[in-house]
């Protein structure tokens, strides 16, 4: 997945990293494609979805170890979206089809998590649909943004609940859930984090759809 949409890219500061360059010219420099990085976020992202799933059967120190994993496969989900837009644009080694991997995977992965979440809840009767209201809430995100640029307007990544917004927070949720014992409930900090996800997804169609409107307009973002 490039985070490229006709040739307009997610602005991330973590490119400019020393680190972050150096990884992807080693990833560039032994064969590895950017649909294959692109792939393998799915991969990660099954990970993380079998720890939420595995992690609602578990108490204690186990459930916490699931969780963490589950956290590591996220970070390891968005490292991959990062890798691959470096490698194809940087590393110079874009493809015709890279589109498809630019959007396919970041869908499958979103939904692969979110409702996975929701299935781990079992002590809160909305987790299920809650899961499944964020993941196709998430999915339409992305949908309005390429409508956006379908229709010549520039791609809107604006949040509050753009992918790495939505990553980051089941992340803190993860780790904010090691503490389960502090809340009245196990479970309610990654309950609320899907929560937030749904919400604030569904105020980030609102906001780029008003954008696209005032750019069709009015020329204005």
């Amino acid at each position: 997945m490039m985070d490229d949409v006709q040739g307009q890219r997610r602005p991330l500061k973590v490119r400019q990293k020393q680190w972050a360059g150096g990884l992807a010219r080693w990833l560039g420099q032994r064969g590895v494609t950017p649909n294959q990085i692109s792939l393998a976020s799915i991969a990660f992202a099954l990970v993380g979805a079998a720890a939420f799933l595995v992690s609602g059967n578990l108490d204690g120190g186990w459930r916490w170890w699931s969780l963490l994993l589950a956290a590591t496969m996220i970070q390891g989900r968005l490292l991959c979206n990062l890798f691959d837009g470096m490698v194809a644009v940087e590393g110079g080694k874009s493809t015709p089809a890279g589109e498809l991997f630019n959007e396919v995977p970041d869908r499958v992965s979103d939904s692969l998590l979110l409702v996975a979440l929701g299935y781990s809840l079992p002590g809160f009767e909305s987790a299920i649909w809650l899961g499944w209201l964020a993941a196709l809430l998430a999915v339409l995100t992305a949908y309005v943004r390429v409508l956006g640029s379908a229709l010549g307007v520039s791609a809107d990544f604006r949040g509050p609940m753009a992918k790495q917004h939505r990553m980051a927070l089941l992340t803190a949720a993860c780790v904010l859930s090691v503490f389960d014992s502090l809340w009245a409930e196990p479970g309610m900090a990654l309950w609320f984090a899907l929560a937030l996800v749904a919400a604030g997804s569904a105020a980030t169609c609102g906001r780029r759809l008003a954008g696209i409107h005032a750019q069709l307009n009015h020329g204005e973002g």
